[in-house]
């Protein structure tokens, strides 16, 4: 991915009250990109998924691979789709495209690179745990902890050395550890807490979450999903609270 210049944030772009976040590393290419509930996901296969279908399904959701598809050429997209996500061999995907066998290789050789350079690469090159697994649900309990307390050595803990986090719509993007680690200072440090209500999205774990109000109600500002790379984060997106009515998640919490 190509990297732009640190840039001056627009103090509009910014809902947060007293919080000063640092500069972004770079403007993320993709703007648009939205959450889907695994919810949905299971409904749509008809019959329930063997673990290794499951892991193969959930690479093929996940954010990082339909961020990729977005920003890849349409028949780089095309090829991916009919080769790596649905299964059709080389010359019938030639065919369907009205192109040859060596093209439809050479396409998909660059998309393949283009979404291998888009994955998390912390954590040593640590693979996800299974979803639903032990060691998922042990790093997912150690993140709400981290985040509900505001323990930001807790939380930088469980972070990647190149851990990336985004906030689609909004262009800003953060990578690196200590980057990431200023900007959830900045959060923290503005006195906002929070409670987080878990759910699944893209194949990944997911939070509703919940600004804690004076009046003792929690009001929903968006759905943080995260990427795991072994027992470590890898990259956190967070998007906002319009998308919680569709993974089934209320505006806001009665006082806990």
């Amino acid at each position: 991915m190509p990297r732009q210049a640190p840039c001056r944030r627009p103090a509009k772009e910014w809902e947060l009250p007293n919080v000063v976040p640092p500069e972004p590393t770079r403007l993320g290419e993709v703007a648009w990109l939205e959450p889907y509930p695994d919810a949905l996901l299971e409904g749509a296969t008809g019959a329930p998924l063997g673990p290794e279908a499951r892991c193969e399904r959930n690479e093929s959701v996940s954010l990082a691979f339909v961020t990729a598809l977005q920003v890849l050429p349409p028949r780089q997209v095309a090829v991916v789709v009919l080769r790596d996500v649905l299964g059709f061999h080389a010359d019938e995907v030639a065919e369907m495209l009205g192109s040859s066998t060596g093209s439809v290789h050479s396409a998909l050789k660059r998309a393949r690179a283009t979404l291998e350079r888009r994955r998390c690469s912390g954590g040593d090159g640590a693979a996800a745990p299974s979803p639903g697994s032990a060691s998922e649900a042990a790093v997912v309990e150690k993140f709400v902890q981290a985040w509900e307390s505001a323990d930001l050595q807790a939380l930088v803990g469980l972070l990647t050395d190149d851990v990336f986090v985004a906030m689609p719509p909004m262009p800003f993007e953060y990578q690196g550890r200590d980057l990431v680690a200023k900007f959830c200072a900045s959060i923290f440090g503005a006195g906002r807490l929070f409670d987080l209500v878990p759910t699944r999205a893209n194949g990944q774990p997911a939070f509703g979450a919940y600004l804690k109000a004076p009046n003792g109600t929690s009001n929903g500002v968006g759905l943080y999903v995260i990427t795991l790379a072994g027992e470590r984060i890898c990259a956190m997106t967070r998007f906002e609270n319009t998308v919680l009515a569709s993974f089934g998640l209320p505006r806001s919490l009665p006082d806990r």
